[in-house]
């Protein structure tokens, strides 16, 4: 069976057009966008979609940004996303981002363990980083 060269681009043209038929937010339009940069290298930005998407962020350009998102999940649940970008990196927040759950009590026994004997020739270990993450973790249970 002979295939002419034009039957693969129809294929791709057809996938394609499914593939915008089935999504609803394939018309979306932004209604609203804002942003401003400053000499200091500070800025903030905005934009909403006409399907209710909306975005917001603040900061100075390298150094930090804060923001939010929200939008409607495809099967109807409404999502808030807000985060911090920082020296600490990103930081996520949202209730549908999956959280950490409690540590086996072995790690906690084994990082206490270090902390009562912590290494004496490892000029990189760090007791307050331990204890700060044994607290962090202990929080989880």
């Amino acid at each position: 069976m002979a295939c002419s060269l034009n039957a693969p681009r129809f294929v791709i043209a057809a996938l394609a057009a499914v593939a915008v038929a089935q999504n609803p937010d394939a018309d979306a339009q932004v209604v609203n966008s804002d942003s401003v940069v400053n000499p200091d290298g500070s800025y903030a930005w905005n934009y909403e979609t006409s399907n209710g998407i909306r975005a917001q962020e603040e900061g100075v350009g390298g150094q930090s940004a804060s923001g939010s998102a929200s939008w409607t999940d495809r099967d109807g649940t409404p999502i808030q996303l807000t985060y911090v970008a920082n020296e600490g990196g990103f930081q996520p927040q949202g209730a549908h981002l999956p959280r950490e759950g409690p540590v086996p009590d072995h790690v906690l026994k084994t990082l206490e363990f270090i902390r009562a004997n912590p290494p004496k020739d490892d000029p990189n270990f760090n007791i307050q980083a331990l204890e700060a993450e044994i607290a962090r973790l202990q929080a989880l249970q």
